[in-house]
């Protein structure tokens, strides 16, 4: 399923989208195929899967961590794609991942491989879009949708080339800094929506974890929103009743974004 249709498909029905990050491999790739599993059965719309990679600029301690363990257990680019491939789920699946393996891998290889695993999208956060023409060329022949971020600090300038380029959705960084759980919605959240003219869909990411989180944003204005550290917390931990404490937490989240 392409992420445009998803998006429009639940604008229709007056949802907000609900996007799930998690890191592939973490604690095992196997375990990964069951994490997605429970949170598409608890009521996630979008599967962010991570792609680990040891320089994690723009992530907090908590998917660090999980970046480490997802290492650790062997994830590495054969692995993730194989995996994702064997994903059987009705919801978008899309890669979160540093330019450094797409480059190592080839752009036209890496995109290839998304297409053939069933991925949707494409997020490189260390990617300027100065300098993402090969690979958005890749990917619009493809059919995968490149992801871009905005943040508090995006001049309009910048914006205007990101709009320009951008496709599936607008990933929008709730504040500055890294990924993590806070504990309220900063308030230049409300203010960059405000900025955002274009009709392409926005989801916010950064901080999100409480379903009061997830009202207050799609009030602002967004059509979507990205939760991670609080799902990655729970995986963490690794207990015996992890996939029913996932399912259990996409399904408040969830219930969050119906009857906008």
């Amino acid at each position: 399923m392409r992420i445009k249709e998803t998006f429009d498909a639940l604008r229709g029905k007056k949802e907000g989208v609900l996007i799930a990050y998690i890191c592939a491999g973490d604690p095992t790739a196997e375990k990964t195929v069951e994490i997605v599993d429970a949170l598409v059965k608890g009521g996630v719309d979008m599967i962010e899967l991570g792609l680990p990679f040891s320089d994690p600029v723009a992530d907090g301690a908590t998917i660090q961590a999980a970046i480490d363990r997802a290492l650790t257990s062997g994830m590495n680019p054969d692995k993730f794609f194989r995996h994702a491939g064997s994903m059987d789920v009705n919801v978008p699946l899309i890669v979160m991942t540093y330019y450094n393996l797409i480059f190592r891998r080839g752009i036209k290889r890496f995109v290839s491989d998304c297409k053939s695993a069933g991925i949707s999208g494409i997020i490189v956060p260390d990617l300027p879009v100065e300098e993402s023409e090969e690979l958005h060329q890749c990917c619009r022949d493809a059919g995968v949708d490149l992801i871009f971020i905005v943040a508090p600090t995006t001049t309009e300038e910048r914006m205007n080339m990101i709009l320009d380029k951008a496709s599936g959705f607008l990933y929008i960084v709730s504040r500055l800094g890294v990924t993590g759980v806070r504990e309220d919605v900063a308030d230049s959240t409300e203010r960059l929506l405000k900025r955002i003219k274009a009709p392409i869909p926005k989801a916010v990411g950064f901080g999100i974890s409480k379903p009061e989180h997830v009202r207050e944003i799609l009030k602002a204005g967004a059509d979507g929103v990205i939760v991670g550290s609080a799902f990655v917390n729970i995986i963490a931990k690794n207990e015996p009743g992890m996939l029913k404490s996932l399912e259990s937490l996409a399904a408040t989240l969830k219930s969050a974004t119906l009857n906008r």
